[in-house]
């Protein structure tokens, strides 16, 4: 039997809507399949840093998301609780070329706009529609096997079936992708929307095994995230709305400005496990969660999965094209993907876990106070810009130390 289409991509969220919107607009035939209609809600960190802001702008979606009256987000205030005394700094994430505009769009939002854009690019979306099992030949994936909510049983073949669809991905159980380089969950959150809940741009507060982050969203709201560590979840589940209050209380600034606030919403709780799974085989591909994911006290999902699809839309390209194998562009893609987020993967995972702050640590934070240039350097490990790696690197750690002698010096 022929492939009536060239990719099913299974999830058509994030990673899997954009997916079928680059390989569509190609001209590629693509089909999108979701269980979920749009718009409609689900678990995020809602940041898009300045590196997926540049790419919806690429692919001409940005003015959609600001037309929502999706505020910009261009300043990055950290707030760092350590024994000997409180520190705030704030900083701009920029990018290479200077650009610096993060966006946090519900994603009520945000996924309706990417599904409007496949279809438009020329995609098949079917909304409400379960995914049942995969369809295999002679161990090769050739298609799906689902049904709609009101509907018989249908087939689908197609040359790629690619699973976008999270972190319980049915494409990677029924296919076994091997998952690599885990750990382990670090820490537990919930979140809410607040009316009137004013922020000094994207907002962090660090206090010894607690953390949260504000961000405003559509609506005139604000996101309010707060997180423990995962060994505590029994007991933040026990009084949730009393132990996120209650957490706020440890920087008394804020927190009076969440009483003076109005939730609007039930709270959201989550915890995230940490891993890499090979995202490929024989007939199929792994993209975004289902592939990929990592603690979202980095807020970087939505960037890196709009990242990975543009990298997995190129190798399936080449391959189609005739420019190379199959494995030859698919063990590319795992090997630009791995090397692009290790170490902010690494970074993400160990923050996660909210251990207190070293004095080493300490140090360096106080020490960056009155240079900016750090504290940017800083707030793009946040969005995605700059390595962990290259950060923390002994001599940009000496050079930092030693201007706060110098300047310390001067004075």
């Amino acid at each position: 039997m022929t492939a009536e289409y060239d990719v099913i991509v299974v999830g058509a969220r994030c990673a899997g809507a954009t997916t079928a919107m680059l390989l569509a607009r190609k001209g590629y035939r693509v089909l999108a399949v979701d269980r979920a209609t749009f718009p409609s809600d689900t678990v995020s960190t809602h940041m898009v840093q300045a590196p997926g802001v540049a790419l919806l702008e690429q692919w001409g979606l940005l003015d959609a998301v600001v037309a929502a009256g999706t505020p910009p987000i261009e300043k990055y205030t950290f707030d760092f609780g350590f024994p000997s005394g409180s520190v705030r700094i704030a900083g701009t994430a920029r990018m290479p070329d200077g650009f610096c505009t993060a966006y946090a769009p519900r994603r009520t939002i945000l996924d309706k706009i990417l599904v409007d854009a496949a279809v438009a690019a020329g995609a098949e979306v079917r909304e409400n529609f379960t995914v049942d099992s995969l369809a295999f030949e002679d161990g090769r994936v050739v298609g799906i096997n689902g049904h709609r909510a009101r509907g018989g049983p249908v087939t689908e073949r197609a040359r790629l079936v690619v699973g976008a669809d999270g972190r319980d991905s049915k494409v990677a159980k029924a296919v076994a992708a091997h998952q690599y380089n885990d750990h382990p969950k670090g820490q537990y959150q919930y979140y809410s929307y607040w009316r009137n809940l004013p922020t000094d741009g994207f907002e962090v507060v660090i206090r010894p095994s607690r953390v949260w982050a504000a961000q405003p969203t559509n609506d005139e709201l604000t996101m309010l995230v707060v997180a423990w560590p995962i060994t505590e979840r029994h007991a933040f589940r026990a009084d949730i709305e009393g132990n996120y209050l209650r957490t706020l209380d440890l920087a008394p600034e804020f927190a009076q400005r969440v009483r003076a606030a109005t939730r609007v919403e039930p709270f959201v709780g989550a915890a995230v496990a940490n891993y890499f799974r090979k995202p490929y085989g024989p007939g199929w591909a792994l993209v975004g969660d289902a592939a990929y994911n990592k603690d979202p006290i980095t807020a970087l999902g939505i960037t890196d999965a709009f990242q990975c699809a543009e990298l997995l839309t190129g190798a399936i390209d080449e391959t189609f094209g005739g420019a190379t194998t199959f494995d030859d562009a698919m063990a590319a893609y795992q090997r630009a993907r791995d090397e692009r987020y290790t170490a902010v993967y690494e970074h993400t995972a160990h923050m996660a876990q909210l251990e207190p702050a070293s004095a080493d640590f300490e140090r360096l934070i106080r020490a960056m106070r009155g240079n900016q240039e750090a504290i940017d350097a800083f707030a793009g490990i946040n969005a995605g810009i700059v390595s962990p790696l290259d950060f923390f690197d002994q001599a940009n750690i000496d050079r930092i130390l030693g201007n706060d002698i110098m300047a310390r010096a001067r004075h």
